[in-house]
């Protein structure tokens, strides 16, 4: 049996293994490669094998840096079904049809620009929205904790991750002549006690087992000082300097996170009125589906949502759908909560809020989520005092907040907790999605308090199992 490694080694994105026993090949995560020079080159050669031999995918959740390339690898020839679970695969519906719209008009305008400059042969989009589409006929949708068999040799089963809504570890069994090998993907691992999903399922035993060190290397902020920097804040910003609070947040999972902590501080007197603005269809998509799934979430969601059907005083909120709408908030110069894609601040409509509010030394920037290196959200965190928008020059002046404890991937102690569950050492563990120093820092922290041997793989290793 052999594992290849195709993304998310020493890296954060790009999630992508490849494994063979002999009689079956499959994926497990089949994820875009994002930020950095690199990454299109990446997507376009991501696949070092031929996609009609694949037989199916095992897909852990919907982040577009763990299912992106899905509609690619089934418009160049896979046919077979997409495992997930049923709120991965309404998310997916959503995610992967504005990633295709993103890709179709980021290739337009390239195309427009480069004739201007010379004729030349046109590019075109990774996959476009009709082949989006098609692919989203071959998921098919798997219950938590439910054993199924996508090959008579393959028994595997999803687990919750806690991470987003319906994230999963998923374990794996692998038939051999000695009898079953098992294999852990840990996908990307929540941390317990996050808001709005549920904490993460506990493993004991794997044979070979992949672990997420997105956080390896740190320990987030405790909740309780997470909570008192964010209500500062907005307070500091609304009421005493009377700017505007602009939050970049990913769609799915931090959006639906940030609103639930804004309605809770504000039930606990720590937050005044507020005008929430959410400035992304995609984001009142995921946030409608996230309702659908009410049996997922945990009970403090539960009785938040409970609290804003029974109460007339409550936070203002509004999605915001059309364009023109989203542009008449950058008329808006104190008061409000601006909460925007993308999380790291390199597409989407928060490049036009930063734009307008980031020289505004009155308003803050609420940094809330993993920023990739080169991202221009990894720049402002590590005190950039200019940045480029747009091609103009943008000085920042407003206050930057890094709210590090509402990230929902587990830190260094709750990868090291959960790993404590384990009743003996794994054969193999492979230390994957995090930046190189991240990982590495994982890996010392496993040696040293359990005596356990990891490995970092590099990207397109082989590993022989």
């Amino acid at each position: 049996m052999q594992l290849t490694f195709l993304g998310a080694a020493g890296e954060v994105t790009g999630s992508s293994y490849l494994v063979e026993t002999g009689s079956v090949r499959f994926l497990v995560d089949c994820g875009m490669f994002q930020s950095g020079r690199e990454a299109d080159k990446k997507n376009r050669t991501a696949f070092k094998f031929d996609p009609k031999t694949i037989d199916f995918v095992l897909l852990t959740h919907a982040h577009i840096d763990h299912s992106g390339l899905l509609p690619r690898l089934s418009a160049w020839g896979f046919r077979g079904p997409v495992y997930c679970t049923a709120a991965t695969a309404d998310l997916l519906q959503v995610m992967l049809k504005d990633s295709a719209y993103i890709q179709e008009k980021e290739i337009e305008w390239r195309n427009k620009s480069r004739r201007h400059s010379r004729p030349a042969q046109d590019f075109a989009p990774l996959y476009t929205v009709t082949q989006a589409e098609a692919m989203l006929r071959q998921l098919h949708r798997i219950n938590y904790n439910t054993e199924i068999n996508p090959h008579p040799s393959i028994r595997c089963c999803f687990r919750d991750a806690g991470h987003i809504l319906g994230s999963s570890i998923i374990e794996l069994w692998v038939k051999q002549h000695s009898g079953y090998k098992k294999i852990v993907f840990t996908g990307d691992l929540g941390k317990p006690g996050h808001p709005v999903v549920r904490d993460p399922a506990i493993i004991h035993q794997a044979d070979i087992l992949l672990i997420e060190s997105t956080y390896g290397n740190r320990l987030h902020r405790s909740m309780t000082d997470t909570l008192d920097e964010l209500v500062h804040a907005v307070n500091d910003t609304l009421i005493h300097k009377g700017g505007n609070v602009i939050i970049p947040a990913f769609t799915v999972g931090r959006t639906q996170d940030i609103l639930f902590l804004l309605v809770d501080l504000y039930r606990q007197g720590k937050l005044g009125k507020m005008e929430i603005y959410v400035d992304s269809p995609m984001a009142q998509a995921a946030s409608e589906i996230t309702l659908q799934h009410l049996s997922l979430l945990d009970q403090e969601s539960t009785d938040a949502l409970q609290w804003m059907s029974d109460n007339v005083q409550k936070p203002w909120i509004h999605f915001v759908q059309d364009i023109e709408e989203s542009m008449q908030l950058n008329h808006i110069k104190h008061g409000i909560i601006i909460i925007s894609a993308s999380g790291m601040c390199d597409a989407g409509r928060i490049k036009h809020h930063l734009k307008y509010n980031l020289g505004r030394p009155e308003c803050s920037i609420v940094i809330t989520g993993f920023q990739a290196a080169r991202s221009m959200g990894r720049r402002l965190v590590d005190g950039a005092r200019v940045v480029k928008i747009f091609g103009q020059e943008v000085p920042v002046r407003a206050a930057i907040y890094t709210i590090g404890g509402l990230s929902a991937h587990a830190d260094q102690a709750d990868l090291l907790n959960w790993l404590g569950h384990f009743q003996k050492m794994p054969q193999k563990i492979y230390v994957v999605h995090g930046e190189l120093s991240n990982s590495a820092a994982l890996v010392a922290a496993i040696q040293q308090k359990f005596n356990w041997t990891a490995s970092i793989p590099e990207r397109l290793s082989v590993a022989t199992l």
